[in-house]
């Protein structure tokens, strides 16, 4: 957890967007509906599946489901699932290096935990603990609140359409999705 990237910030507002569907969401429209690179969500959604976070289904109705209730997961379990479980911080032992210790650094400035270091723990433990404690659920709830009320309507209609034209199009035989799909 050294940097979080925008692969977290995209692929939590991904996940928001699958809160209360009831209906697979492919990749390639959340990331449109959002503004964002379809080819760099395209990468996160296979991550938070490996999780257990979503769940995929193929064909032209394909997408992403959550696998598990918003409220069951938190932001840590999204953290970790794309970015992996990596240290806040990774101590170097700089306090066994001074010129003044030689080859042989004495053992008063090497027992025990480096002081730099426990205050990196704390802090990585406070991080955790925080993403710990706040779930998808809680974040989508606060999301509604503040949407006006004909937002979601117009996000159903906007989905809506766009399945309705990839069904269309496979139907005709124009696209991939009369073929295997999949939930990009």
């Amino acid at each position: 957890m050294a940097h979080l990237t925008v692969s977290v910030e995209y692929g939590i507002h991904g996940l928001l967007w699958l809160v209360g569907s009831d209906e697979p969401l492919s990749s390639r429209d959340i990331a449109e509906l959002q503004g964002i690179s379809h080819s760099f969500l395209a990468k996160i959604f296979p991550r938070l599946e490996k999780a257990g976070i979503v769940r995929a289904s193929e064909g032209v109705r394909g997408g992403y489901l959550l696998a598990r209730s918003p409220d069951d997961i938190s932001f840590l379990d999204i953290v970790d699932a794309i970015e992996g479980r990596k240290p806040l911080f990774d101590c170097q032992d700089v306090r066994t290096r001074c010129a003044l210790f030689g080859d042989a650094p004495p053992a008063w400035a090497t027992s025990g935990v480096c002081a730099v270091h426990v205050v990196m723990l704390q802090a990585e433990k406070a991080m955790r603990d925080t993403l710990a404690g706040q779930s998808l659920g809680d974040v989508a709830r606060s999301f509604a609140t503040a949407a006006s009320p004909d937002f979601f309507p117009q996000v159903r209609n906007w989905l809506g359409e766009r399945v309705g034209h990839r069904v269309r199009n496979a139907r005709r035989g124009r696209s991939p999705a009369s073929k295997r799909e999949s939930p990009e």
